[in-house]
């Protein structure tokens, strides 16, 4: 009897987790992610719920964000010794991600411990090394689209999902009880249409179909809206006379926020603005993006050839790249003219808190979201109209104007969710996973009320029988 349980990312976004189970071909985690809000530390630590990590035979892994990812190396730290199977572009976008959460993790507990030893308490054990790091990065084993390969017993394909470079699809077929069963998993699905990315591939025979519902409840403004509004939004904030602060992932929407800018470079729509990228990750991910341009979308990146660009970093004329502490501080003394695009993408952590602290409280400069911001996230508070907040121990007012760009998100928005799921012809179970309880409610109800199709919504740790 296949079951597969619900352990991450149910009614919820991040730390997307699911346990496929079976006789056939063992025990399969799909995502091993990171919950995200709150303190890092507190996100790291904690028991496993509903399996133990030696038990596992193998995970796949739907693409390299860390809120799918981010538990990996604790997994390999605390007893699993299998496989992770990803496509080729995610394993490579993996030793970025992976080593530089690790770096942050250990810095994070290095000072807690010495807060904790002033205060006579004993140290914090880490929950894994960058050795854990390194296992994890050697038990991937790569797979391109649309080429079945085996696990155990299961016949696995990655498709493209659209949603960042090497995202994927799941299609995982077995034979239970004589009968062959078809589990499909979403992973993230990207928009139709999105700057640089495929649209996802769209399937039509499953029995069971885990789709994920970040935007179960609303649709995305155009892009060719979304476009205009941030052209709108850089011209007002050159008239006010400030910096433009943009806190973004640093794999798959800076790079999409990089193209749209040299897209209005090279059309004379970008004033005076000089760009700054400040995130070490995201830019050695943008050099990855750039190796693998023959994956994306040949029809969006035909600017960047007919400009005789070969890298998304050609095609922005002043664009800097700034990977040291120092000359992350030295962007301090600019005063106006500067876009300032640093990570985190939920603002959680690394230089975009430090920008925040510089900027926030001066009505001259902008904030611009461009990606969606989870429960717990200082960028959620920020977004639901926080008028202070507070960074490193101290109140800051929130003077800087905060705007919203829904269009640019990397996720598909409620109408694309239904017309993929409505490609499957097999009539499958469907659950509904990575969205927040009100999205997923209003997404069941919309495939019901207009397609007559059932979906349910899964609470954490229920199990379905396959």
């Amino acid at each position: 009897m296949a079951t597969i349980r619900f352990l991450g990312a149910a009614q919820e976004v991040t730390g997307s987790c699911h346990l496929l189970q079976s006789a056939s071909f063992g025990r399969i985690l799909l995502d091993c992610g990171l919950p995200q809000g709150g303190d890092a530390l507190e996100r790291m630590s904690g028991e496993w719920t509903g399996f133990t990590p030696a038990d596992i035979d193998a995970v796949i892994l739907s693409h390299a964000h860390m809120d799918h990812s981010g538990l990996l190396p604790k997994l390999v730290h605390d007893g699993f010794q299998g496989p992770i199977y990803c496509t080729p572009s995610t394993a490579e976008l993996l030793v970025i991600m992976l080593q530089d959460a690790a770096g942050l993790y250990e810095r994070d507990l290095e000072r807690e411990n010495r807060q904790r030893l002033r205060r006579g308490l004993p140290p914090l054990a880490p929950e894994y090394s960058m050795a854990d790091v390194e296992k994890a990065l050697h038990a991937c084993r790569t797979h391109p689209y649309g080429q079945p390969f085996d696990v155990g017993g299961a016949k696995v394909t990655f498709y493209d999902a659209g949603h960042i470079l090497g995202s994927a699809i799941s299609e995982i077929v077995f034979t239970e009880q004589d009968q062959q069963k078809t589990l499909v998993f979403s992973g993230d699905l990207g928009k139709r249409g999105a700057m640089l990315m495929n649209d996802p591939t769209h399937l039509t025979h499953a029995d069971v179909v885990l789709m994920e519902g970040t935007y179960g409840n609303r649709d995305h403004r155009s892009l060719e809206e979304t476009v205009v509004q941030f052209e709108e939004i850089l011209r007002d904030a050159w008239r006010r006379g400030g910096n433009v602060i943009i806190p973004a992932f640093a794999v798959g929407r800076t790079q999409e926020l990089l193209f749209y800018i040299g897209l209005l470079a090279h059309q004379g729509k970008l004033d005076g603005w000089q760009v700054i990228l400040d995130s070490p990750m995201a830019i050695i991910v943008t050099h990855i993006y750039d190796r693998w341009l023959n994956e994306l979308d040949s029809t969006d990146i035909k600017p960047l050839r007919e400009a005789e660009k070969k890298s998304l970093r050609e095609f922005i004329p002043r664009l800097h790249l700034s990977a040291s502490v120092e000359q992350s501080m030295a962007i301090n003394k600019i005063q106006r003219g500067a876009i300032i695009i640093a990570g985190s993408g939920m603002c959680n952590g690394g230089r975009i808190r430090h920008h925040f602290k510089q900027r926030i409280w001066d009505k001259h400069n902008t904030l611009i979201f461009a990606g969606f911001q989870a429960r717990g996230t200082l960028g959620r508070v920020l977004v639901d109209g926080a008028k202070k907040i507070r960074l490193f121990g101290e109140e800051y007012v929130v003077n800087a104007r905060v705007e919203t760009l829904g269009g640019f998100s990397a996720h598909a928005g409620q109408t694309e969710l239904v017309d993929w799921i409505s490609s499957f012809t097999s009539q499958p179970r469907v659950a509904l996973v990575h969205g927040e309880p009100e999205a997923l409610d209003a997404l069941s109800q919309k495939l019901w009320r207009e397609k007559k199709i059932k979906a349910e919504v899964p609470v954490q740790g229920q199990s379905w029988v396959i």
